[in-house]
């Protein structure tokens, strides 16, 4: 009699956690210091909580590659990415787009910036790069999309040279770091996007006054949400119903969004949105391939023949 109250406790113990909500974990990469994100961020997940049923823990790495390698390592599910990113997460990290966000306005993209003090003497590109020696240069980090993978294929290898070898110094940080180093005249000039500037023109427009923007790339498109590939069907199912319903007609999940980065949304995606940065990171090495004066003939046909048959399978 004992040992089966003791197997009927064990049965209900094991019943109430098949019931109790699976636990994910949510990465966000780190345009800003981890306490800004998590201020951002946190309303959308303990929402995530309450309409999914899932115990929704938030991950905030200090750079884009820790949310990556978690991903990679399934310490982490489901990200929020820049487009570059998440190509990484697809490609070494199991990862999967199933949404991309839409902006309060209704667009589905942003542009990279670079940026300096409103009375620097410099007004474009053309004057970065003539008096690069002369300038502190911030970049973003290397897995982000507005902050690196642009604008070094725009303004850097379309130009054929490397920003290390073109600026005083140069120096790989968030956008909120850089943002705040223009601010403080610590940087002459720093990449940047739309997304930041226009969310400080929100919050604190005079500091904005204090802003240049001296160039502006083609249209970006906007971040995705990753998922890894290999998990369960009825917890992707809650994400998408969560997701795509979100924000649609209730004020406070507006609200919510627009205080992450003016947000309106989120819409149905897949791998196929990362095409246009696929061929951006291929062009840039076709590029640096073609100038690169240390390799044999030979050995450079070789490898634009491969970069050049990698371009032809993206569609």
């Amino acid at each position: 009699m004992k040992l089966s109250k003791i197997l009927l406790a064990g049965l209900m113990a094991l019943s109430v956690c098949l019931v109790q909500a699976k636990e994910i974990s949510f990465g966000v990469i780190s345009t800003d210091s981890a306490s800004a994100q998590r201020d951002r961020w946190e309303p959308f997940f303990r929402d995530m909580e309450k309409q999914t049923g899932l115990t929704v823990k938030s991950f905030y790495a200090p750079d884009y590659a820790g949310v990556i390698e978690a991903m990679r390592f399934n310490k982490v599910q489901v990200a929020w990415f820049g487009n570059k990113a998440a190509m990484e997460a697809v490609d070494r990290a199991s990862g999967e787009v199933f949404a991309q966000v839409v902006f309060a306005d209704g667009a589905v993209g942003y542009t990279s910036y670079l940026i300096t003090q409103k009375d620097s003497p410099y007004n474009n590109v053309d004057d970065v790069i003539k008096n690069g020696k002369s300038i502190n240069f911030g970049i973003g980090d290397p897995n982000s999309t507005s902050g690196f993978l642009v604008p070094t294929y725009y303004i850097f290898a379309k130009r054929n040279i490397e920003a290390r070898e073109t600026f005083k110094t140069v120096r790989n940080a968030s956008h909120g770091v850089n943002l705040q180093a223009i601010l403080a005249k610590q940087l002459d000039v720093a990449t940047n996007n739309s997304e930041e500037i226009d969310r400080l023109t929100a919050t604190k427009p005079e500091s904005a006054q204090d802003i240049k923007i001296i160039w502006k790339s083609p249209l970006i498109p906007s971040d995705p949400f990753v998922w890894r590939t290999d998990l369960d069907k009825d917890t992707k199912e809650k994400l998408k119903k969560f997701v795509f319903n979100y924000a649609k007609s209730n004020p406070e999940e507006k609200a919510v969004l627009k205080n992450i980065y003016n947000y309106g949304g989120f819409r149905p995606s897949t791998n196929a949105q990362l095409n246009p940065i696929r061929q951006l990171e291929l062009f840039k090495d076709l590029r640096k391939v073609e100038s690169d004066t240390t390799i044999s003939d030979a050995e450079k046909a070789k490898k634009v023949a491969e970069l050049n048959e990698a371009l032809a399978k993206i569609k």
